[in-house]
């Protein structure tokens, strides 16, 4: 049994199989990285509150019985049922498979703006929040020693584009981690400024109401610039001109507009629905009955919302992920396949400090009680580093957070493209 990719999906179909497997198959685990990545805490990253380890849980140590093998896959033989992938050194190999689960995820979506790919940076990968970080502490570093005004306020000027669940939790947390610096830069006389951009009418617009009122209310009130109905409609070097005309001298543009599947469908050869491989709704590719599909690159059926497909959320891909297995198991002559049905039980969205959204089983929280939902949502979905991730919390509380540039990541490494964030530059 092949499962391509480790994200929320693949992670938990393998350590489902693997479970229910008990040594009596071979479960391969191809992936970029030798990691799981918790997506919802790369803005906590960005801005110094969680350490980046904490979320990278190793696949070596918490997938037993699961052979792991790095590489990015870029071709599938469905006929003679094999998957061929690139190994990091740029090797290339195969894996043959009697099971194939196809579990890519999803990379950023891109627009037609010009300069956007030349001058903004995404918001997907580690490595991409470890740039934004040390970027953010070098513009206010920079902006303290500018002579001339003009230079000091564009570089104190973040933009951030897309306020869904990424973008909004990075520009809440962001200009409280400026804010931060600014007090340990004495000589910066001016507050650093976030503005937060969307085309849709209200913050968190695939979000209860409620939620968007409370994330809005957060980010307004800490003097983010929220600006709905409008974007970026050119980048330049210098700044950025805006759909209403305005242009903002800024030196940093964080691209949060949402995610695509990733490109690698298309190329199967398979039919797809708004670019996401069509599956049944027991997770099995039409005409290929030995070959699964879930999460971000798998058009699932919705049971809940008949006619529609679910929406590409960890909630959904984790759970589609062990469904697979349990299907899987199923060909086998192990219990019963079962369709895919699940009703969402809510939404987290951490605003960092004492703030947060949350609606668990429908109830609208905010403030303290939302974010002690959001921070225990997290730990019981982190498949692993719950001890260090809360320590990290605890210290963010007490302790001021440290101001220094690792410079490991520099910005070439990071270009706004489709390929994966967590692969290097020379890879792609």
């Amino acid at each position: 049994m092949v499962i391509v990719g480790a994200g929320f999906a693949g992670y938990h179909a393998a350590k489902t199989l693997s479970r229910l497997a008990r040594d009596r198959a071979e479960i391969v685990l191809l992936n970029s990285t030798d990691y799981f990545l918790y997506l919802p805490l790369l803005p906590e990253v960005a801005a110094g509150v969680v350490e980046p380890g904490r979320i990278a849980v190793p696949l070596a140590g918490t997938l037993d019985g699961v052979r792991v093998v790095i590489g990015e896959a870029d071709s599938v033989d469905l006929q003679n049922r094999w998957v061929g992938f690139t190994q990091p050194e740029g090797d290339r190999n195969r894996l043959a498979y009697d099971r194939l689960v196809l579990s890519v995820g999803s990379v950023n979506k891109l627009l037609p703006i010009p300069g956007v790919t030349e001058y903004a940076h995404g918001f997907r990968g580690l490595p991409e929040a470890l740039y934004l970080h040390d970027h953010v502490v070098r513009q206010i570093e920079l902006a303290e020693q500018a002579e001339d005004p003009a230079e000091q306020q564009a570089r104190a000027t973040f933009v951030v584009v897309g306020a869904g669940y990424t973008g909004t939790e990075v520009a809440a947390h962001g200009i409280l981690f400026t804010d931060e610096l600014a007090a340990q830069h004495p000589r910066l006389k001016i507050r650093p400024r976030w503005l937060l951009l969307d085309v849709a009418p209200r913050v968190l617009p695939e979000l209860d109401r409620r939620m968007s009122v409370t994330a809005d209310k957060v980010l307004r009130r800490r003097g983010v610039d929220v600006r709905m109905g409008t974007s970026v409609a050119v980048a330049t070097s210098d700044g950025v001109k805006l759909t209403d005309g305005e242009y903002v001298p800024t030196c940093s543009l964080v691209w949060c507009v949402g995610v695509r599947p990733d490109p690698f469908v298309a190329e199967l050869g398979l039919r797809t629905e708004k670019g996401r491989l069509v599956v049944d709704e027991y997770l099995n590719v039409p005409g290929f009955p030995e070959v699964y599909a879930c999460g971000d690159a798998a058009a699932v059926p919705d049971l809940t919302r008949p006619g529609e497909i679910c929406t590409m959320t960890a909630q959904h891909a984790q759970r589609q992920g062990k469904l697979a297995a349990h299907n899987i198991a199923a060909s086998y002559g192990q219990g019963r396949r079962r369709p895919y049905k699940h009703h969402d039980l809510g939404w987290v969205v951490d605003l960092g400090g004492k703030q947060a959204a949350a609606n668990p089983l429908k109830v609208p929280l905010s403030g303290l009680p939302a974010k002690a939902v959001t921070r225990g949502y997290h730990l019981l979905a982190m498949p692993g580093n719950r001890a260090r991730v809360s320590a990290d919390w605890f210290l963010d509380a007490a302790l001021q957070r440290s101001a220094a540039q690792l410079g490991l990541i520099s910005a070439t490494a990071v270009p706004l493209e489709s390929a994966s964030p967590e692969m290097p530059a020379r890879a792609r």
